[in-house]
This record gives structure tokens, sequence and C-alpha cells, in this order.
């Protein structure tokens, strides 16, 4: 377990504390032998892609970080030097959200993305390709606790 079983953030500030965290957990993690594949389940509006964000953000990226959901995929360059080092090349951001089955996912290049182990990538709606998925993921659970308050659960699957 990278973030442990499940943490509540209240801010922004410590939505990107917790991208801290995940990050150095993955960076001390042994590489896969391709991508290191983080699904993202939960309501709209529950932080998954404000927490690609911040993931974005700490990694150095500086390009405006927006969520997919018309265009499926977006990609990124994450800089040299980055809190992962070396490891990491690419965030890849994917919103499944108006896929149907993991087919759909050959039009991204999906089968490449994932066997490339200098990509880091993150999928909303993971369970509309559920069939594509590679056996071993991050499963983080975002879901509303209150007002401004969301709880982030992890399960690692394999």
């Amino acid at each position: 377990m990278i973030l442990g079983n499940s943490t509540e953030v209240k801010s922004l500030v410590e939505l990107r504390a917790l991208a801290v965290k995940f990050l150095d957990g993955i960076a001390k993690n042994e590489a896969n032998k391709g991508a290191t594949v983080v699904c993202m389940s939960g309501d709209l509006g529950a932080g998954k892609t404000a927490f690609v964000k911040c993931v974005a953000s700490v990694l150095g990226i500086t390009d405006v970080v927006t969520s997919p959901t018309f265009v499926l995929e977006k990609i990124y360059t994450i800089p040299a030097g980055s809190v992962v080092g070396t490891r990491f090349s690419k965030l890849i951001h994917i919103d499944a959200y108006r896929l149907r089955s993991g087919k759909e996912t050959s039009a991204l290049g999906f089968d490449e993305i994932i066997a490339d182990k200098n990509n880091i990538v993150f999928i909303e709606w993971p369970e509309n390709i559920h069939d594509a998925l590679p056996k071993e993921v991050i499963n983080l659970s975002f879901s509303y606790v209150d007002g401004n308050v969301r709880r982030v659960e992890e399960r690692i699957s394999r």
C-alpha cells in the first residue's frame, strides 16, 4: 500500500500532499514490467481529475491539466529531474467515461501505452474498460464525505 487504506482530504493543499506521498511511494517501489496504471473510481466531482492535476504539478508538468472527457486521452511529458527521477517520462490521463468496453481503447494505442514501463497512466472510470486493464493496477476510489471533505481509498489488484 502506498497511501494506506483510506485517507480523508479537506482541501487542495491536502490533496497535493497526498499526491506527494503517492509519488514518493511509487518511486520507492520496484518498477513494473509495463506502465504503472492507476485506476480511479468515484462519482463526478469526487476529486479524480483534481488528484491528477496535483500529481502533474508535483512532477513538474507546467501544462494546464484538464479532464480528457471529450478527447479521451491526454499525454504529458514529465520533465527530467522530477520527484520520481527518471522512472517515468510520460503521464497519461485517460477518461473512459464515454467508452463501453476495452476494445474501444485500441484507437488510443492502449496496448502500447500500458506496455511501456516509462509511463504512469491514470484512468478515470476504469470499470468501463476493465477487460483491457493489466492484472496489476493501483485502484483509488474517491468519494464524498461531506462538504469539501473527500475520502481516497487505495487497493492494489494483482
